[in-house]
């Protein structure tokens, strides 16, 4: 009789040797990201934060979770993996930004097909680094290896954000009014929305690769532009949020212009949009261009250049603006609240008058 084979979890394709060398590999990072309300170390089963409450006198917890997206097709095509981390960390912290939270903790999960310990590695560090830069602690995380489950070489990330505000200060857009001012924050390119469509263009309709060098873009390469991260918000916003009474303010992600301005505003009242008032990045204008896309479907997809509104009471626009001056801080003059339906209208640029 034939003895029978012993089998192991890596006979299925589950190395867990890889796993714990990843583990070792992003400790460092992951520590250069903690604040001094965390407790212990990696390697728990959950990560510990000893609130502060006596800074607080009625702290509230405002939580956001998200992933990367199909962008995570570009970090596979370039090999590339130290820099979608901070889409992950983006998206979670500049969402509970708006509603005038200070980012606390972070989470993260990846899933992937097999573990290569230093690409994991790669990943966390792009997250730890991204909450060492919102102000916020990586204080734990899950690395699921799902062996026949994901394509080879494939993994998704996804993340959860936790952070605090108190109550007096929170931002809910019930103080939005006619008359008050829209600010805009510079994005730092297409962020990590909208890439299926950018995608479908780039690959697709121009048969591009990532390799692929485009004048209009300085001679850099289609790859470096597109997986450019998403900007982190909190460092410029958190003292505005502090320091003035901010009546809104908006991440400007997935639906764009037309469906994100609209969440913090009052049932009679519309965002009026100069879009003259920024220079559209040419990633956007090629975008355009090379998919023969609508314009109301590019504001409707895309930041196209603005990913963060400040809505600012008439009485303190000026203050915001000169507090923006001083900090160094590009900002564009987007507008105004009108009476109206609670819409966004664009005027200008390709919109005319």
């Amino acid at each position: 009789m034939t003895e029978k084979k012993q089998m192991t979890y890596a006979d299925a394709g589950v190395d867990i040797d890889a796993g714990n060398k990843a583990v070792e590999l992003m400790k460092e990072s992951v520590r250069a990201s903690y604040r001094p309300e965390v407790i212990g170390d990696l390697g728990g089963f959950g990560g510990l934060f000893a609130l502060q409450s006596g800074k607080y006198k009625e702290p509230i917890l405002v939580s956001g979770t998200d992933g990367v997206g199909t962008k995570l097709k570009l970090a596979f095509l370039m090999d590339k993996h130290d820099t979608v981390g901070q889409d992950a960390v983006a998206m979670c912290v500049n969402d509970i930004l708006v509603q005038g939270a200070e980012p606390l903790f972070f989470l993260d999960y990846i899933a992937v097909d097999k573990v290569h310990a230093e690409r994991v590695a790669d990943l966390v560090k792009g997250v730890a680094n991204a909450c060492k830069e919102s102000g916020c602690a990586l204080v734990g995380g899950e690395t699921a290896e799902m062996a026949g489950f994901y394509a080879q070489d494939e993994y998704d990330i996804a993340g959860f954000c936790v952070g605090v505000v108190d109550k007096s200060k929170m931002i809910t857009g019930d103080k939005v009014q006619a008359g008050d001012v829209l600010l805009g924050l510079p994005s730092s390119g297409v962020h990590s929305n909208g890439f299926s469509l950018v995608r479908k263009i780039c690959f697709d309709v121009m048969g591009y690769t990532v390799a692929t060098k485009i004048p209009e873009f300085d001679n850099r390469t289609l790859g470096e532009v597109l997986i450019t991260p998403t900007r982190l918000y909190p460092k410029v916003c958190l003292p505005l949020i502090e320091k003035f009474n901010l009546h809104g303010m908006v991440h400007i992600t997935g639906g764009g212009f037309y469906e994100n301005i609209p969440r913090i505003l009052p049932e009679e009242c519309d965002a009026l949009v100069n879009a003259d008032a920024w220079q559209m990045p040419v990633v956007f204008k090629m975008l355009q261009e090379w998919g023969n896309v609508p314009w109301r479907e590019m504001y409707h997809t895309f930041n196209m250049g603005v990913g963060m509104v400040l809505v600012v009471g008439a009485e303190e626009a000026d203050a915001v603006r000169a507090h923006l001056a001083a900090a160094g801080e590009t900002y564009y003059e987007l507008g105004s609240v009108v009476p109206g339906t609670k819409k966004t209208i664009m005027k200008g640029g390709v919109f005319g008058d």
